[in-house]
C-alpha cells in the first residue's frame, strides 16, 4: 500500500510501484483532469505538481510520490477561481482544450517562482508544453493577465 497526498487529501493505493502516477490518478483515484498525451514526458499534457514543482505524471512512478504532496488541475482551485483560470477564460485561451490542464499547471509553477515573469521566462517555463492548436500567444497573454490579477496560489 502506497500513501501520498493528492490535492490536500491523504490517499492510499495498492498498485505496482512502477505504475505511472498518471494512471494512478486517472484510473485508481478517478481524477481525469490530468491528460495522457505522449506517454514519454515530451508534450506536457500530464503535468502535475509534486511538492510544488511541475513533473510529468506519465513518467513519474507512483513509488516516487510516496509520502509527498501531489497537486492536480482539480486541486489548483476548488472553485475555478485561480488567477490563471480566470485569465484563461478572459483571454479565451483553449481551442480544443486537451493540453490545457498541463499548460495551467506549468504556468502555476512559473508564477509561484516568478510572480511577474518576462516573456523570456514564460517561453522557458512553458517550452515543454505542446499545444497542437497553437494557442501559445494567448497562453502568454493569459499568464501576464494572471500575474496582474493576483499573486499565484
Amino acid at each position: 500500500m502506497m500513501q501520498f497526498t493528492v490535492n490536500g487529501k491523504p490517499r492510499k493505493v495498492s498498485v505496482s510501484e512502477d505504475t505511472p502516477l498518471l494512471w494512478v490518478l486517472r484510473e485508481h483515484l478517478q481524477m481525469t483532469g490530468t491528460k495522457f498525451g505522449c506517454g514519454m514526458a515530451l508534450c506536457g499534457a500530464c503535468t502535475v505538481h509534486l511538492d510544488g514543482e511541475p513533473v510529468r505524471s506519465c513518467s513519474t512512478p507512483v513509488s516516487a510520490v510516496v509520502g509527498r504532496k501531489v497537486t492536480t488541475i482539480e486541486g489548483l482551485s476548488e472553485n475555478g477561481d485561480h488567477p490563471l483560470q480566470q485569465a484563461w477564460i478572459q483571454e479565451d485561451v483553449p481551442q480544443c482544450g486537451y493540453c490545457q490542464s498541463g499548460q495551467l499547471m506549468s504556468a502555476a509553477a512559473l508564477l509561484r517562482r516568478s510572480p511577474t515573469p518576462s516573456d523570456e521566462e514564460i517561453s522557458s517555463a512553458m517550452s515543454g508544453n505542446i499545444c497542437r492548436c497553437g494557442t501559445y500567444e494567448r497562453i502568454r497573454r493569459a499568464i501576464h493577465v494572471a500575474a496582474a490579477i493576483a499573486p499565484a496560489k
